[in-house]
């Protein structure tokens, strides 16, 4: 694309929290630190000083029985009578994140244990998401008797019965929402079965196959070390499959993040090197999102998912490193892949006026590459914050990804809609589907129809969650360093966000690199704070119109020439 399209800034509204203000009050009593780091505990669910101390000092002791999930002993059982007979194992995983994070987390520990475990992966467009039929043929071909699925397979009722039919078992570790009807797997272990008391029921699926190697450790009375040693696998999965963390996941990413910072295994040594990482620096969480995820999940958009796993498993650095090179490739081809349709697809939505005024977008171009229309439907959901449906044409039909806005369940809407669909499946804020081509208009048409019947107007602008309104002065090292124990961030306890009010440019205010605004704001003629918003440079001209204004910001530590400082990394402006 020659031309770069230009979208106004859109300006988010700020909601800030107000928690029960006798409780934070309470709170501060019993440990005595700033009053807004209570607010932000209340804000988390954090109320007391024993909830506190679980929260800034988890241990592993804090992980739950996995025996207390439904169909874990079935599950082991199978395992040992397997073993036992000599038969061929397959484990079969998703081509994202999740599912070959899982695959490489449970082939890792099982062949300690066992020799004959082979992996398999799904081609993302010859077979699509979930157990299928070439996979489960795959296995029969290996003479494979059991499989483990790891991150699908709980929608896979005929599949099973298929593999059944060739003399094939099916353990299922899967953490999506289940029908009424489950498979007749040998063990379904899923923590959103309805049937199921797991303790925590957002594990991602490589935190289920962390808990079915924790199990089976449990069983044999293996070393529970060397199940912990797998906790960077699950890290990765928790950071790139956005589930909540709090509860146990919150254990298992505290400790992941130890083990990727301490000694992470050869497969993520050598994507963070290819990615320019330095090693050196303590990680945080949003660097797996940022720099791990995508080149996991490049493996499976642009090539096979099957060469991630193998990056994954490998035990020697320099191998893994010759791997991770091509990991490298095919992300950078998804980058560009990404840029070119987001571009052309926003050309579409400003060149119609038609969809201006709309409360969806669902987009349709054959050309559009498969492996990178869920990042383009969440890029056009920033631009234009509505549930986004972004199609492109295989094996004759229109097959595309959906995502949604904070609040409003896109999986239901879907549903409603499945007369007009071959096959769907997701999340309440993500969701795969496929249709014929001549029912894209009819869907459009539908899905715009049920989503402005349901959705809130206020669910239509995009919105920052604050924590608290805080001066200048009280972005200090120590209130810092309390915060940051707060870590690892991301849903369920996102980094603290604050505003700071009317505050002044001090006069640095420029643009630094392509796109980025970088000013230095003081308040009552206090000592300036430098602050950096990326991509916020068509910001400058508003701020430079207004003699005060208000900032939204992060905190995070700015390394130069040697030299740390606590710098905003701003959010919005007003």
């Amino acid at each position: 694309m020659s031309e770069t399209l230009v979208i106004t800034p859109r300006f988010k509204k700020w909601i800030i929290t107000e928690p029960d203000q006798t409780t934070v009050e309470r709170l501060q009593k019993e440990l005595n630190i700033h009053p807004t780091l209570c607010k932000l505990l209340v804000n988390r669910g954090i109320t007391d000083f024993d909830s506190a101390k679980l929260f800034f000092r988890p241990t592993l002791e804090h992980l739950h029985d996995p025996f207390l999930m439904k169909d874990m002993k079935e599950a082991i059982d199978r395992i040992e009578l397997a073993m036992e007979r000599g038969e061929k194992l397959l484990i079969y995983g998703d081509y994202d994140v999740d599912g070959t994070t899982a695959v490489a987390l449970t082939c890792t520990f099982f062949r300690k244990q066992y020799s004959k475990i082979q992996f398999y992966i799904p081609d993302r467009y010859k077979e699509g998401y979930g157990v299928s039929t070439a996979g489960i043929d795959f296995a029969a071909e290996q003479g494979c008797t059991l499989i483990i699925a790891l991150d699908c397979g709980i929608k896979a009722i005929e599949k099973v019965q298929y593999a059944k039919s060739k003399g094939i078992d099916f353990i299922i570790c899967d953490h999506h929402l289940p029908d009424t009807e489950l498979p007749d797997a040998v063990a379904v272990l899923d923590p959103k079965r309805s049937d199921c008391e797991y303790p925590y029921k957002e594990l991602s699926g490589c935190g289920l196959g962390f808990k079915l190697a924790q199990a089976y450790s449990i069983r044999k009375g293996l070393p529970m070390e060397d199940v912990y040693d797998l906790l960077d696998y699950v890290v990765v999965s928790i950071a790139a499959d956005i589930v909540p963390i709090t509860g146990e996941n919150r254990v298992l990413a505290y400790f992941g993040m130890k083990k990727i910072n301490s000694n992470p295994r050869p497969g993520f040594m050598a994507l963070l090197l290819s990615a320019g990482v330095d090693v050196n620096k303590e990680m945080e969480i949003t660097d797996l999102v940022f720099t791990v995820g995508p080149r996991i999940n490049a493996a499976g958009r642009i090539r096979h998912g099957s060469y991630a796993v193998d990056l994954l498993v490998e035990e020697d650095l320099n191998k893994a490193k010759e791997k991770a090179e091509g990991v490298h490739e095919n992300n950078t081809e998804r980058q560009t892949l990404d840029k070119d349709i987001t571009q052309e697809a926003l050309q579409l939505i400003t060149g119609n006026p038609n969809l201006h005024h709309r409360k969806t977008t669902v987009l349709f171009q054959p050309h559009w590459h498969k492996g990178v229309i869920g990042i383009v439907a969440s890029r056009l959901i920033e631009h234009f914050h509505r549930p986004t449906i972004v199609l492109t044409e295989s094996n004759g039909m229109a097959v595309g990804s959906g995502r949604s806005v904070p609040g409003f369940d896109l999986h239901q809407a879907i549903d409603d809609c499945k007369h007009l669909l071959e096959q769907f499946g997701g999340h309440k804020y993500a969701a795969g589907l496929s249709m014929k081509k001549e029912n894209v208009p009819a869907f459009t048409e539908a899905f715009e129809e049920i989503v402005s019947s349901r959705i809130h107007e206020d669910m239509l602008s995009p919105r920052i969650e604050v924590d608290d309104v805080i001066e200048l002065t009280d972005v200090n090292e120590k209130f810092y360093n309390i915060v940051e124990q707060m870590a690892p961030f991301g849903p369920g306890n996102m980094k603290p966000v604050f505003v700071t009010k009317d505050v002044r440019d001090a006069g640095y205010t420029r643009l630094v690199g392509e796109s980025h605004l970088k000013l230095h704001v003081c308040k009552n003629g206090q000592q300036p704070r430098s602050g950096i918003g990326f991509g916020m440079w068509d910001y400058i001209p508003h701020l430079r119109s207004k003699p005060v204004f208000d900032i939204c910001y992060q905190m995070y530590i700015n390394e130069w020439n040697g030299q740390k400082n606590i710098e905003l990394r701003l959010k919005d402006l007003k």
